[in-house]
């Protein structure tokens, strides 16, 4: 089961995570969410465990709890959503802008 940990610190390491998640049962991935520009987690990651009951378990006791400072949501992780590609820099109105313009 994915199980997704959010207001997370931002101090919190992947084995931080782990370790949490292990009193429950076998956690088989733990993974932060960084941020692309500075390299720094976003606050939020995902846990695997193999086990649903255990990930249940995990959930059920880490959700509210304070982790540096913070109170964790914890929950079982949605689908990602598929998102419209953004597009830049293509089509557009050019050029003027009509505003009041004195020529």
């Amino acid at each position: 089961m994915n199980i997704y940990v959010g207001n997370m610190s931002y101090s919190m390491s992947e084995d931080d995570l782990r370790e949490a998640f292990a009193t429950y049962g076998t956690v088989t991935s733990a993974r932060l969410v960084m941020d692309r520009e500075s390299g720094r987690p976003k606050g939020f990651g995902f846990v695997e465990m193999s086990n649903d009951d255990e990930a249940n378990a995990a959930i059920e006791a880490l959700n509210g709890t304070s982790h540096g400072g913070r109170e964790l949501k914890v929950n079982e992780a949605r689908p990602r959503e598929e998102r419209p590609r953004r597009s830049f820099g293509s089509g557009g109105g050019g050029g003027n802008g009509g505003g009041n313009r004195r020529y």
